[in-house]
């Protein structure tokens, strides 16, 4: 089925609209279904056992040219790689570390040396058997600079690829440059999927895992198709195979799902007037993922006005999260009152400054910023940008500041806008452990540091959380980081959305952890 045959939004959506125009805002809870463990982290569609065999077919937007199979890499084509690998650690559907290569863990007293216990019996697709080989080069395949991985700035402060030992074909050591308690966590990323020992060159073509779905074709940007492991060592995947087509736009996806030519809409974020007409199809319908993207409007800290945290502290006084939920969200989501730490993550504290647009005018006037105006970037390339952007204007107008919201073109945000301009809106997701939260978006130096705020203090905090052997103390520690981020850095953080995920009704077993579903359990009724 070629992208060119799906249908447009005007031929599809129209239909629903009547059905659409009669449902308030109750079809957020009339529409969705969600699983009630780990809140924050899962979602389930409709109930029932799928049955064995048949093909899912997911519509996802389009990528670059240079997509790659390579787990490590930026480019890599995320909805893949839960099908074709496994990693060494998991987060369970308890949100909690879970084996997956790895059956068990272990540190020694000071969290300096970590011995990981290998899963015995597992092949890749290919044949070979999985070892401590296959384990120690993945993790300096993702340490090699020629690599560029992301994940590569949150390890490699921590691990030496020189000093990986392999004692035998089970036992991997993991000596650290510096104790970290969390270690095991940070090797949930999606970045951390297991490859085969040598398989860097060709990695990013033949897909070859140990996950429960092989590879039969791929394209970047464009189809693919992967097909059951009938000796994937965890049992074999209720599916037959997985279709995935790239399809230009949401309108687009939103109109093939409701068409009945695919089953589910992947790494989308409906937006609530398709939400609602899907949800009142008879084809398909809408999951909610509860909290499962936080958005943020940065503050970038080298530029005027916000290298002066009495500034920075304003813009978060001068707005009420609540009223942005509630305009932007309609609901559907959390007030983040400013910090990124989600509110299921076991870490996050609810203590935070109260609204107060009162001390934000004292605030600035302090700082010779009285009746400041600024520009905040937003574009299409989210539907929660703007509702976003101009709920926090509407709010912040009581601390008598001007917002001039502007428009960017949504191709181009990322390469022009982020990083780039003092406020702007963007997002991420939700389900990073702590640790790797901190170190990739907060701590002074790194490349994802949208803010670039530097601050000794919070970096000091940081890393006694990680050398902190104690369970409590360690999130104590990880609490005074959330102040400190709350009171002087430069993330604004007004809410928590939950995703709302379009879904067939034929679709059963659809549970997500984080952003990603159980690729083993999923199916489709009357396959």
């Amino acid at each position: 089925m070629p992208d060119t045959h799906l249908p447009g939004r005007r031929s599809v959506l129209a239909a629903g609209a009547a059905a659409a125009a009669s449902l308030g805002a109750s079809w957020l809870l009339t529409g969705c279904t969600g699983a009630a463990a780990a809140p924050g982290l899962t979602a389930a569609a409709l109930p029932g056992t799928p049955d064995p065999g048949g093909t899912l077919r997911i519509a996802r937007p389009p990528a670059s040219d240079a997509e790659t199979l390579d787990p490590a890499s930026s480019l890599s084509a995320y909805e893949y790689l839960g099908a074709l690998y496994n990693r060494l650690v998991r987060v369970g559907a308890d949100g909690e570390l879970a084996p997956d290569l790895a059956e068990s863990w272990e540190s020694d007293a000071k969290a300096r040396t970590w011995t990981f216990r290998l899963r015995k019996g597992v092949t890749f697709h290919d044949g070979r058997a999985f070892t401590s080989a296959d384990a120690a080069y993945t993790l300096r395949h993702i340490l090699d600079k020629a690599t560029a991985s992301p994940q590569a700035a949150v390890l490699a402060p921590l691990v030496d690829p020189g000093t990986l030992r392999t004692p035998d074909a089970h036992t991997l050591v993991v000596p650290l440059k510096t104790p970290n308690a969390e270690f095991p966590s940070l090797l949930t990323h999606y970045n951390c999927y297991v490859i085969p020992d040598g398989s860097a060159k060709g990695i990013g073509r033949t897909g070859t895992g140990t996950g429960p779905f092989k590879l039969e074709s791929f394209a970047p940007a464009g189809p693919g198709r992967v097909t059951a492991n009938k000796d994937h060592w965890a049992g074999r995947p209720v599916l037959d195979a997985i279709a995935f087509y790239s399809v230009a736009d949401m309108s687009a996806r939103a109109g093939a799902l409701l068409a009945g030519q695919v089953d589910l809409l992947s790494q989308t974020n409906l937006d609530f007037a398709t939400a609602r007409v899907v949800a009142a199809s008879d084809r398909a319908t809408v999951t909610r993922v509860k909290d499962a993207q936080w958005y943020v409007l940065p503050m970038l800290t080298t530029e005027k006005p916000f290298t002066d945290v009495r500034v920075r502290q304003a813009m978060k006084l001068a707005y009420d999260p609540e009223h942005v939920v509630k305009a932007a969200l309609q609901g559907a989501g959390t007030a983040g009152w400013d910090n990124p730490v989600p509110p299921s993550d076991p870490a996050h504290i609810a203590a935070h400054p109260a609204h107060d647009p009162e001390q934000a005018r004292h605030l600035l006037k302090q700082a010779g910023h009285e009746g400041l105006t600024v520009d905040l970037y937003t574009s299409s390339y989210d539907p929660l940008f703007t509702p976003m952007a101009l709920a926090y204007q509407d709010s912040a107008k009581r601390a008598g500041i001007r917002i001039r919201v502007r428009t960017a073109a949504a191709d181009s945000y990322y390469t022009q806008i982020w990083m780039k301009k003092p406020l702007m809106a963007t997002y991420w997701f939700t389900g990073r452990p702590v640790d790797q939260l901190f170190t990739q978006i907060f701590r002074s130096g790194s490349s994802y540091n949208e803010t670039a705020w530097a601050d000794k203090e919070f970096d000091v905090v940081l890393d006694r959380a990680r050398a902190e052997t104690d369970d409590t103390r360690r999130r104590e520690l990880y609490g005074e980081a959330q102040t400190l981020v709350i009171e002087r850095g430069g993330a604004m953080t007004p809410m928590f959305a939950d995703r709302l995920v379009g879904i067939s009704r034929e679709v059963r077993g659809y549970a997500e952890h984080g952003f990603e579903f159980d690729y083993l359990s999923i199916g489709v009724k009357g396959a």
